[in-house]
């Protein structure tokens, strides 16, 4: 599978590029994961506004903002260690009830302490994502993993395009609103939980890994190489993110309106690849051949960006930068997860999305530092290196290879996992 072109029929006949349907259980986990999303999106683009009625600098309440994703890089692999052991519901069930905690408290919260502490409540819990990836992984064949990654990242893309929609709408109504309204969805998505969201993690499989298993991703050369990998892209990514506002203000005379709408066409865009491309692709070139175009696009992307002085010639490096991410996130998560054993799936994706969460720290910091002293379109160019780098690094990363007890790297079939 990855690294080689998958064009043949897999194990049993099956023709890889054809879509078989969802695994059982799937459907729920995508509806809990959007769902929370959601609720995650809702708070957001109001929480800095939220601080300053307790009279937050502009660096408080930034800080607020990086306290959730601080406290989810330090929390995330141990989640993930947690639900390799004692499955995959009871970790999300948990993820839920955080956030549904941590948005009670940032709504009733009468000063700033408070206010941290919800977030840093809400960002400790928040491992929904990675370990919505290990449950799509434990009920997925090899040739269909980047697929359901795909889909996952669909639902957080729509959880960030319905969200602020959301907390746009209540905000003006009461401030408290919108966190009130993300603790009663969380809330109820957990109670829902309970009883529709499936265990696909069999009782046999939650044991601790031996000795011998326990090194750390960083010792694990295959899962060191994509961890850089996804690294360095979602540095260069995160910059554009963080300094686009400011670019579209300066060269193009964007206003609040445009640049919410042109994020609001990269949210759709990612989606859209991450539903109708991830599949075929993977099919046609593999995981790591998927993986290498999605690279290249959004180095291309950000090469071109620092050239447009027009609106109009937004448009190329937009979908160039756009169709690579699309690519990119899911292709990165289905890759890492096929590296492990599986009793290690949650722990690894959980240290993926830790080494995410630095780089969504480190990235707009630098950014920001490098278009303010340096020049506008050096933080585009200068993503455009980084991830040309990433390219070379996984163009010479060696092909990935059997990981005892797990499928082998070519698309043999996962066993048959029962759902609880």
């Amino acid at each position: 599978m990855a690294g080689t072109p998958t064009a043949r029929a897999s194990p049993g006949g099956r023709d890889p590029g054809r879509r078989p349907p969802l695994p059982k259980g799937f459907g729920t986990i995508w509806t809990t994961v959007a769902l929370d999303l959601v609720g995650f999106g809702i708070v957001l683009p109001v929480l800095p506004l939220y601080a300053k009625r307790y009279h937050a600098s502009a660096f408080t309440a930034g800080a607020l903002v990086a306290a959730f994703s601080l406290a989810q890089l330090v929390a995330s692999p141990f989640w993930g260690r947690i639900s390799d052991r004692a499955g995959r519901k009871p970790v999300l069930l948990v993820s839920l009830a955080g956030t549904a905690i941590g948005s009670l408290l940032t709504g009733l919260a009468g000063g700033l302490a408070l206010l941290f502490v919800g977030r840093l409540v809400d960002g400790a819990s928040g491992a929904s994502v990675s370990v919505a990836q290990a449950a799509a992984a434990d009920l997925a064949d090899p040739d269909q993993r980047a697929r359901l990654f795909g889909l996952l990242g669909a639902a957080f893309g729509i959880g960030f395009v319905l969200g602020p929609a959301i907390g746009g709408a209540l905000a003006p109504i009461d401030p408290r609103l919108p966190f009130f309204a993300a603790a009663v969805v969380a809330g109820v998505n957990a109670i829902v939980a309970t009883r529709r969201l499936p265990e696909t993690k069999p009782p046999g499989d939650r044991r601790p890994a031996v000795a011998r298993q326990r090194a750390s991703a960083w010792r694990m050369p295959g899962v060191r190489n994509m961890l850089t990998v996804s690294f360095l892209s979602l540095v260069a990514f995160s910059a554009f993110e963080g300094t686009f506002a400011l670019f579209g203000q300066r060269r193009l005379g964007f206003g609040e309106s445009s640049t919410y709408l042109v994020f609001l066409v990269i949210g759709v865009l990612i989606a859209l690849v991450e539903v109708g491309l991830v599949h075929p692709v993977v099919a046609r070139l593999g995981e790591r051949g998927a993986l290498q175009v999605g690279l290249v696009l959004n180095a291309a992307g950000l090469a071109i960006l620092p050239a447009v002085h027009n609106r109009w010639w937004l448009a190329p490096p937009i979908v160039l930068l756009t169709a690579g991410q699309g690519l990119i996130t899911p292709t990165l998560s289905s890759t890492v997860a096929g590296q492990v054993e599986h009793r290690r799936r949650g722990e690894i994706l959980g240290v993926q999305q830790s080494v995410g969460g630095l780089a969504r720290v480190i990235g707009p910091a630098a950014g920001g530092f490098v278009f303010g002293h340096l020049g506008t379109g050096l933080p585009y160019a200068g993503g455009a290196v980084l991830v040309a780098v990433a390219a070379a690094a996984l163009a010479a990363s060696p092909a990935p290879v059997a990981v005892p007890g797990d499928p082998s790297p070519h698309g043999d079939a996962l066993p048959e996992r029962p759902i609880a």
